[in-house]
């Protein structure tokens, strides 16, 4: 079985408290992109990953797609199985490709055994796995609140609309991204801007609270935002953590790719 698990990007996003666990309560839109990667699964003698394409770091056991099919085993009665991961979406970028792996790893591994989980066991599972890991259980934009794991209906669409994602030769870590901010419990709510208002408007009050002290540690990313709107973006932004910036555009922007000082990592129209 082979599936396509997106990315997303967070529109707007609010640091609003730090928890008692050490987590940080949010607010922000995840809106899903046809950015992949490439996951198969298919029925093995005995368990194993493998992957392709950008470099994974890290340890296997400790690949998302792995805890994935060891926190199913954990519950269910399910076979080995050969996952492979052709990786696409860059880490680092707040893009949540793992986290989709993650997501799509369950999904799959539900319609290979016919677990019949519902959708809400899948979130359960997924929560369990990570804080954005849960919206990849569904197809379509989602406010997200708590952790990021708490998910409301949203009637957003950019249907039409162009999009960039460009990524500098950069990593930022959730960690040190966080270690940068300060929590705000003011504000007026994203998904009443996003709802509200118009995509040219939301330059005004559409923040992403962790651009000012990323900005500061990486005046690149900053400039890449710049960029964006310098060539006509009705909106543009930081996606989660970073470090990918993403800009919204009515039409493709007339520019010679060959000279762009930043690298596009996708772009197209959104259906």
């Amino acid at each position: 079985m082979v599936a396509f698990p997106p990315c997303k990007i967070n529109l707007g996003l609010r640091i609003i408290r730090k928890r008692a666990d050490g987590f940080h309560d949010i607010e922000t839109c995840f809106y899903p992109l046809p950015f992949t990667d490439v996951l198969e699964i298919i029925p093995a003698d005995k368990f194993q990953f493998s992957s392709s394409g950008i470099n994974i770091p890290g340890k296997e056991e400790d690949n998302l797609c792995v805890k994935a099919y060891h926190i199913l085993k954990a519950h269910h009665v399910i076979k080995p199985v050969h996952i492979h991961l052709h990786k696409i979406i860059p880490s680092g970028a707040g893009l949540g490709g793992g986290s989709a792996d993650a997501a799509y790893t369950l999904r799959l591994l539900n319609t290979l055994f016919e677990l019949q989980l519902t959708q809400k066991q899948l979130m359960d599972y997924a929560s369990a796995l990570g804080s954005d890991c849960a919206f990849f259980i569904q197809d379509e934009p989602k406010i997200g609140k708590g952790k990021g794991e708490i998910l409301e209906e949203c009637s957003l669409r950019l249907s039409g609309r162009y999009m960039v994602l460009m990524k500098p030769d950069i990593h930022v870590s959730t960690a040190e991204a966080y270690a940068g901010i300060v929590p705000d419990e003011r504000g007026i709510s994203i998904k009443k801007i996003i709802e509200q208002h118009d995509v040219y408007q939301w330059p005004s009050g559409l923040i992403n609270g962790f651009e000012t002290s990323v900005f500061e540690k990486y005046p690149l990313i900053k400039k890449c935002k710049e960029f964006l709107y310098e060539h006509g973006a009705a909106y543009a932004s930081m996606s989660g953590s970073g470090s990918t910036v993403f800009g919204i555009f009515d039409t493709p922007p007339s520019w010679n790719e060959k000279t762009i000082p930043f690298p596009i990592c996708w772009q197209g129209y959104l259906t």
